[in-house]
């Protein structure tokens, strides 16, 4: 009995070893990291892994992250910016412009025929903010601000050439900006989840998607949609979206001196920079196997790229309008954010 009852203690012991919850060390910070993309998104593989592990390593593994992707801390991707302002999570991953009409002054990069490159576009967007619409990000510490590298026009069965072709069609949006685009060039914008797209352009339900080929490949997308329309290289794109990567105000004053430099020193124009050439370099992979499936590509013309950029004056003129009803100049504003590109496209 009394081996017997040292067995059952020996067991109970093991059991509690493996099931009991580990703990980090009293100095290391764990940070709940959330994003609304998949583990196997470009952007949870190739920019928040490194990122975490290079911050872990420079702290000395006392800055570690607990990644939460595909909204698994709840809610919604526009409610993601909101959860990191309220410490629901302590950085998030966004495009801040799903919240419709709250970020007007930063969503200037997402205007029609504006942004060339994410590598250029990156850094523009970063020094903007910092310049003109920090107001609109309080109660976050920005780690750094990026674009895509711009949306192009992938269809199920239509080929589009031009202005003519693309009337009626209808595709999926991704932001208010983009619907305005998409409705100034004549299409018919349906606002449908990522995730969906695939399916609706199969089903008929849409024409075709405003995408960036990075994208298409999380979403097998080059399978489906066999056209594609294109700027010509070295044009800016009809459409973008803004992206931020951001930290509570609270949490980040909470570090002490030195784990706030690991954070700084990962932070800014230089990372926003470094965000944008990694983005950039997703295109022609994706691109590559729309190639290989010869897929058919539609590259706009320099005539009809001018027909487009002039079908949608009217967003910028619609935007500047918008930002000075809140007190703003927009026209200025509008400069601003050309004269940056310009800087960082030179």
């Amino acid at each position: 009995m009394k081996r017997f009852a040292i067995c059952l203690m020996l067991t109970a012991a093991a059991i509690t070893l493996r099931t009991a919850p580990v703990h980090a060390a009293p100095d290391v910070v764990i940070l709940k990291v959330s994003h609304f993309m998949a583990t196997s998104s470009n952007f949870h593989k190739y920019l928040l892994l490194p990122w975490c592990d290079k911050i872990s390593a420079e702290s000395n593994g006392r800055l570690k992250c607990q990644i939460y992707p595909s909204m698994q801390l709840g809610g919604s991707p526009p409610q993601l910016f909101d959860q990191a302002v309220n410490g629901v999570a302590d950085i998030i991953e966004t495009i801040p412009t799903y919240q419709a009409g709250r970020f007007t002054k930063s969503e200037v990069f997402e205007l029609p025929f504006l942004v060339k490159s994410s590598e250029s576009g990156s850094p523009a967007l970063w020094d903007y903010i910092q310049k003109n619409a920090l107001d609109e990000f309080k109660g976050v510490k920005l780690i750094y601000a990026h674009i895509h590298d711009g949306n192009q026009m992938h269809f199920g069965k239509k080929s589009v050439k031009n202005l003519e072709d693309l009337k009626g069609l209808k595709l999926r949006a991704p932001t208010r900006i983009a619907t305005k685009t998409l409705a100034a060039l004549g299409a018919i914008p349906v606002q449908i989840p990522m995730p969906a797209v695939p399916e609706a352009i199969a089903k008929g339900v849409v024409d075709g998607a405003s995408i960036p080929w990075e994208i298409t490949t999380s979403i097998k997308l080059q399978e489906i949609c066999k056209t594609h329309t294109e700027t010509a290289p070295g044009h800016p794109k009809h459409a973008n979206s803004i992206f931020v990567f951001a930290m509570n105000q609270a949490k980040y004053n909470s570090l002490p001196p030195d784990l706030k430099k690991v954070i700084d020193n990962n932070s800014g124009v230089e990372t926003s920079k470094w965000v944008g050439k990694t983005v950039d370099g997703w295109t022609a992979p994706a691109r590559k196997i729309a190639t290989e499936r010869h897929n058919t590509f539609n590259v706009l013309s320099e005539a009809e790229y001018k027909r487009w950029a002039k079908a949608t004056e009217n967003v910028d003129d619609s935007w500047i309008k918008e930002v000075e009803a809140k007190g703003g100049n927009g026209k200025a504003l509008l400069e601003d954010a050309k004269a940056l590109l310009k800087k960082y496209n030179d």
